[in-house]
């Protein structure tokens, strides 16, 4: 009988935010599935050489996603050792930098980068000056290079957050032990260290894999068109050659791959566990003590430097310089001027926005889908308490969105809602809806474990000092969860702020986000409209590095350095 009371009392709280996935997340993905494949001739109506397109954007895909995953565990797992098992001045720093990337905007991950090493770059500019050159001698942006190297920059956090954080807490008692039983140190970590933190490595490895399979804005700002993932297919097909057929085929194929992936992950993670009771953060740390271990510590902590601080340095010094004359023979000045111009109309022309418009946009959207996000989180954290039996059904609804890609989103939106010339109006309207769906997955995963850990007994003693069950959740529930319901409300609103795939498909000219600006300034020729970019970038790094901050320090107090 109160499991029944139960399951009703979590449908009650499911109403809402079922009726929303239902409507802002299955009913577009239905739309991008029968225009590729249900429709009658969907697939016979099809162009051979767009169907040989398309197989080239699945191969390129896979190939870019491998080759990304395997260079970011070849870089990511010694970073995870560095930050699990030492203890080093500056670590706590240092990791916060390392681990920052993972919520930076593609926009300015591609911005930092250009700003180092494009062609008007730092490293650049110092060449053509001490070199006596009229042209850039590295011409990184366009190449396949460029896109690992964002991707690795981007992914390596992923290891030092998941990898890193397991062998911390992994306790270094069961380590001795095998050495005191005549293991050797290979056979300690073959046999011992490795096979426990397995889950989280093949964890890490999947994610990685997924987000550089899934990746849109790395490819489209730092590779170009020429290298067209399935993501930027869909993408030139849609909005270029408004061939919807194979950029609906494309969006389903690429939607199957991904919900794969993510189901196997969620398999893994529900399958694994260790078998040993993990240490405190922090306890497992140790300075390091041999020449070999401090020379790896030194070699580390130079190629993070030089991987995750270098491009947003290079970012934010170039932003407050402006160059008089061209090439590496011109001469630069700290200046504000580039900021400046962000809310100047310079030329008066009649189509333009300012970019401090697109600045007002995006922080108007972001707040929108962070409200959003926290009720229909909230809703769905509640109504899993008091069910065991629904929850599984509904947390596999929810983390669906967290392995499609906001691209295929975006196109699903357009078709769905785009069955008349009004209703297209009404696009900028579904972009916060839109963030908040792809930021669901991480406040639910945020907020649902706080609200589970309230222990049935302090509402019922609760009750008999007197307290209305109405004012449960205010007086007892909410002060408990305050920081992880912070922790959620930063991560929705960086994400919203920085979201590119979905974006670019239903925002319109007139009304930009961030982003989307950045995004066209750098396409435009001049000095003054790459400034821009810069300075946009600039102001979109400091509202996510700020929300990150605020994030660590709502975490647990690690141990100092």
């Amino acid at each position: 009988m109160a499991k029944r009371k139960n399951n009703r009392i979590a449908i009650a709280f499911w109403i809402i935010p079922v009726v929303f996935l239902l409507v802002f997340y299955f009913y577009p993905l239905l739309q991008v599935a029968a225009r590729s494949l249900i429709q009658p001739g969907a697939l016979s109506d099809i162009d051979p050489s767009n169907l040989r397109t398309g197989l080239r954007s699945i191969r390129f895909s896979l190939w870019q996603a491998f080759l990304s995953t395997a260079l970011t565990a070849f870089i990511g797992f010694p970073a995870a050792f560095l930050f699990g098992r030492f203890r080093f001045r500056g670590r706590n720093v240092l990791r916060v930098f390392s681990t920052l990337p993972f919520i930076l905007p593609t926009v300015v991950v591609a911005s930092a980068f250009n700003a180092l090493l494009g062609n008007k770059g730092w490293i650049n500019l110092l060449l053509m000056r001490f070199l006596n050159l009229s042209q850039p001698p590295i011409n990184l942006f366009g190449t396949l290079g460029a896109i690992i190297l964002a991707h690795v920059f981007y992914n390596t956090s992923i290891f030092i957050r998941v990898v890193g954080s397991a062998w911390e807490r992994l306790d270094r008692d069961i380590e001795h032990a095998a050495r005191i039983l005549s293991a050797s140190p290979w056979q300690t970590f073959t046999r011992v260290t490795l096979p426990l933190l397995l889950p989280s490595i093949t964890s890490a490895i999947l994610l990685v894999f997924l987000f550089d399979f899934t990746s849109f804005g790395v490819i489209l700002l730092m590779g170009g068109a020429q290298f067209a993932t399935m993501e930027v297919e869909i993408y030139i097909q849609t909005t270029q050659f408004l061939n919807l057929k194979i950029a609906g085929l494309l969006a389903f194929i690429q939607l199957v791959f991904s919900i794969a992936l993510t189901s196997l992950g969620r398999r893994i993670d529900a399958a694994s566990f260790t078998p040993i009771m993990p240490v405190p953060s922090g306890k497992g740390l140790r300075q390091p003590k041999s020449i070999p271990e401090k020379i790896f510590v030194l070699l580390m902590v130079f190629l993070l430097v030089l991987l995750t601080i270098m491009p947003l340095a290079a970012l934010v010094t170039r932003s407050f310089m402006t160059q008089t004359g061209a090439g590496g023979s011109g001469t630069f000045a700290f200046s504000l001027m580039n900021f400046q111009r962000i809310f100047v109309n310079e030329r008066d022309a009649l189509f333009f926005v300012p970019p401090f418009i697109a600045l007002r946009n995006s922080g108007l959207y972001a707040l929108a889908a962070m409200l959003i996000a926290l009720a229909v989180g909230i809703l769905i954290a509640a109504g899993s308490r008091q069910s065991d039996r629904l929850r599984a059904v509904m947390e596999t609804m929810v983390m669906l969105p967290l392995g499609t890609s906001a691209v295929t989103l975006g196109l699903g939106y357009m078709l769905a809602f785009s069955a008349s010339r009004a209703s297209v109006a009404f696009y900028p309207l579904l972009i916060p809806i839109a963030h908040a769906l792809i930021a669901l997955p991480f406040v639910v995963r945020i907020i649902q474990p706080a609200i589970n850990a309230i222990p049935a007994s302090q509402h019922d003693a609760a009750v008999v000092l007197g307290i209305p069950r109405g004012e449960l959740w205010r007086k007892i529930d909410l002060p408990i969860i305050k920081k992880p319901l912070i922790t959620a409300a930063i991560y929705a609103f960086a994400i919203s702020l920085g979201e590119f795939g979905a974006t670019t498909f239903l925002s319109r000219p007139e009304i930009p986000t961030l982003p989307v600006a950045i995004f066209r300034y750098f396409g435009l020729p001049g000095q003054e409209n790459y400034g821009k970019a810069l300075a946009m970038s600039v102001i979109l790094l400091s509202a996510c590095a700020v929300g990150f901050i605020v994030i660590e320090k709502l975490q647990p107090l690690r141990e100092m350095d």
